[in-house]
C-alpha cells in the first residue's frame, strides 16, 4: 500500500494518472499489501474508491493488513468515503483472519 501511495503522488505530478489507473484495471488481481501502515491522504481515498468501483464484481482485490478490519473505517478517516470504500471492500469479501 505504501508503494501505491507513493506512485499515486508521482503519477499525479507527471500527468500519467489516467494511464496508470487504466493499467491497474487490466489486471485480474489487485493486491494491496500492508493496508493501514501509512496514513491515507484525500487523494489516496478517492483513488482507492475509484479502483474498487471499477473492479466491483469484475476483478479481484486482495488486501493484507496487520490492522484489524474493525479499525479500517477509522483508518480511512473520512466518514462518507469510508462508508463507500468499506461497502465495496466487504460486499462479496472472503475474509481470512490469521492469529498468532
Amino acid at each position: 500500500m505504501n508503494r501505491f501511495m507513493d506512485t499515486l503522488i508521482q503519477v499525479k505530478l507527471d500527468g500519467t494518472y489516467l494511464k496508470w489507473i487504466k493499467s491497474i484495471a487490466t489486471n485480474k488481481l489487485l493486491i494491496l499489501d500492508d493496508f493501514g501502515l501509512k496514513p491515507m491522504d484525500p487523494d489516496t481515498r478517492l483513488t482507492l474508491l475509484d479502483l474498487l468501483e471499477d473492479r466491483y464484481a469484475q476483478s479481484s482485490v486482495l488486501i493484507t493488513s496487520q490492522l484489524p478490519v474493525e479499525s479500517w473505517y477509522d483508518y480511512i478517516n473520512e466518514p462518507t468515503l469510508a462508508d463507500a470504500i468499506m461497502d465495496r471492500m466487504t460486499a462479496s469479501a472472503h475474509r481470512l483472519e490469521i492469529k498468532r
